[in-house]
């Protein structure tokens, strides 16, 4: 199943790609050569929404959330839009950004083992 972004989403997406944060950027060159020959997009446009970082045949989205998600009525929008990517079948994985750039090794190996067991089941 091929999730297509909006024109609005797209845009966005393309912007935030120039504006990634440093533990986005990490993870993401982490994520980019990982061992397992999995590939992830970087800032990928769902709808409206702009996934940090996803993996298709997996169906599953990374979000790496710094201290505004905690903010205001960040989390609410955050849990509508969790719960809209399920509708669609996506699991989303959300690590903190401090998480990212303390302990990219162990994120980089969960997200790689949750992908990989993921990818088989649809393969399957």
């Amino acid at each position: 199943m091929r999730l297509e972004g909006s024109g609005t989403g797209r845009r966005n997406a393309k912007r935030l790609r120039k504006e990634m944060t440093p533990p986005e950027i990490g993870l993401w060159l982490a994520l980019r050569r990982n061992e397992a020959g999995l590939r992830f997009r970087r800032q990928h446009s769902v709808g409206d929404y702009v996934l940090d970082f996803y993996c298709a045949p997996a169906m599953l989205a990374i979000e790496v959330d710094g201290e505004a998600h905690a903010r205001g009525d960040r989390p609410a929008r955050d849990v509508v839009r969790d719960a809209w990517l399920a509708s669609q079948g996506v699991r989303v994985l959300r690590y903190p950004a401090k998480e990212v750039l303390t302990n990219l090794e162990g994120v980089v190996r969960q997200i790689i083992a949750i992908t990989t067991e993921r990818r088989d089941e649809f393969e399957n």
